[in-house]
C-alpha cells in the first residue's frame, strides 16, 4: 500500500480501546504514516511500537499530527507539549471541549473551521450523537426552548474504558441493564448544553445515561419540544436538508435505527417520530452511533482527512 511518508502521525496513549481502534484505522489510511505509539503497559500496540509517554517528549517532532487518547485530565498537558514541538493536534479526552483554544471537532457541524486549525477537540460519544440529532433542528428555530430536551442514551460496555472494574466485569454487567449518573450529574451534560447554546441560547437538557451489556454502540432517545407540531415528512425533511450529501449520516426515513446500523462504522444513523397523545408539540429522535468509531476514533481520522486535505471519508467506512 502507498504511504505518503511527508505525513507522520503519532498516538498519545494507544493501548486503551479509543487508542486501539484509532491505531488499526491509521495503519490502514493510504496517505499517512504511523510514527509511534505511546503506552504505560505495551511495548507495542498493534504491531507500532510503543513507548512511555515520558520517553515520547523528544519524539513529538517526528509527527506532522499527535493525536491524544490520554485519560481526561493528563491529556492537556501532553496536547500543550506537542503544540510546543510543531505539531497539529486532535484530543480525543475531555479536556479542551469546552475550550477557546480548540476547534470543536463536530465535523459535519464545524468542518470550515478545521483545514486551518492547529488544535481539534474531538468531541465526546454521547455529545455527537446527540448533538448531530439535534442541531438541524435547532438552526431551524423548531426548538421550545422554555421545556427541557430529555435525552435518554445507551452505551456499550466499552465506553467506560479498558481499565477493570469490578461493577464492568462480564459476570455483573450480562443480563443485566441500568442506568448511571442519575439526577442530571453525567460529565457529558456541560459538553452537550454548552455546544447546543449557539444555536439555542441556554436551554435545560435531562441526560441519563444507562449501560447496554453489549461491547460497543451507543444508542439515544431524544425527545425534543417543538414550537409547533411537525409530521414524519416535515421532520425527516429538516435533517435531510442538513446532511443530505453528508457522507456519514444516514437519514433513516419511515423508520428508526438499531446498533446494528452503525457498529463499526464511522457513521451517525437518525430516524425520527413525532409524539402522540400529548398536549404541546414534541418528536422523538433515535441517534445511533458505534461509540469506538463515529464517537470517538473514526470521528478523530474524519477530522484529521478534512485538517490535512485528504478526501473526508479516506480510511473510513461510512
Amino acid at each position: 500500500m502507498h504511504k505518503n511518508t511527508d505525513t507522520a502521525v503519532a498516538v498519545l496513549g494507544a493501548s486503551g480501546y479509543v487508542g486501539r481502534e484509532l491505531v488499526g484505522l491509521l495503519a490502514q489510511h493510504p496517505d499517512v504514516d504511523l510514527a509511534f505509539t505511546t503506552s504505560e503497559s505495551e511495548s507495542q500496540v498493534d504491531g507500532v511500537e510503543a513507548v512511555p509517554l515520558a520517553a515520547a517528549a523528544d519524539r513529538l517532532e517526528q509527527a506532522d499530527l499527535v493525536f491524544s487518547c490520554l485519560p481526561h485530565g493528563v491529556s492537556g498537558t501532553a496536547v500543550a507539549r506537542a503544540r510546543t514541538a510543531g505539531s497539529r493536534v486532535v484530543d480525543l479526552s475531555a479536556d479542551l471541549r469546552l475550550s477557546d483554544q480548540a476547534v470543536y471537532g463536530l465535523t459535519e457541524v464545524y468542518r470550515p473551521s478545521l483545514p486551518d486549525a492547529a488544535l481539534v477537540a474531538n468531541p465526546g460519544c454521547y455529545p455527537t450523537a446527540a448533538l448531530l440529532a439535534i442541531v438541524p433542528f435547532a438552526r431551524a428555530g423548531l426548538l421550545d426552548i422554555t421545556r427541557s430536551l430529555i435525552i435518554d442514551a445507551a452505551s456499550g460496555v466499552s465506553g467506560a474504558g479498558r481499565n477493570p472494574r469490578r461493577e464492568l466485569l462480564f459476570v455483573e454487567v450480562a443480563e443485566d441493564f441500568r442506568a448511571y449518573s442519575v439526577g442530571n450529574e453525567h460529565r457529558h451534560l456541560p459538553e452537550i448544553t454548552g455546544h447546543l447554546k449557539p444555536f439555542t441560547g441556554p436551554v435545560d437538557v435531562v441526560f441519563t445515561p444507562h449501560l447496554l451489556p453489549v461491547r460497543r454502540g451507543i444508542l439515544e432517545t431524544i425527545h425534543l419540544p417543538l414550537l409547533r407540531p411537525l409530521d414524519r415528512a416535515a421532520a425527516e425533511a429538516v435533517l435531510l436538508d442538513t446532511y443530505q450529501a453528508e457522507p456519514c449520516v444516514r437519514v433513516l426515513r419511515g423508520a428508526v435505527p438499531t446498533l446494528r446500523d452503525v457498529v463499526y462504522r464511522n457513521r451517525v444513523a437518525i430516524g425520527v417520530v413525532p409524539v402522540q397523545h400529548v398536549i404541546q408539540p414534541m418528536i422523538t429522535l433515535i441517534s445511533a452511533i458505534d461509540n469506538l468509531v463515529k464517537g470517538a476514533a473514526g470521528q478523530a481520522v474524519q477530522n484529521m482527512n478534512v485538517m490535512l486535505g485528504f478526501p473526508e471519508t479516506e480510511g473510513l467506512l461510512c
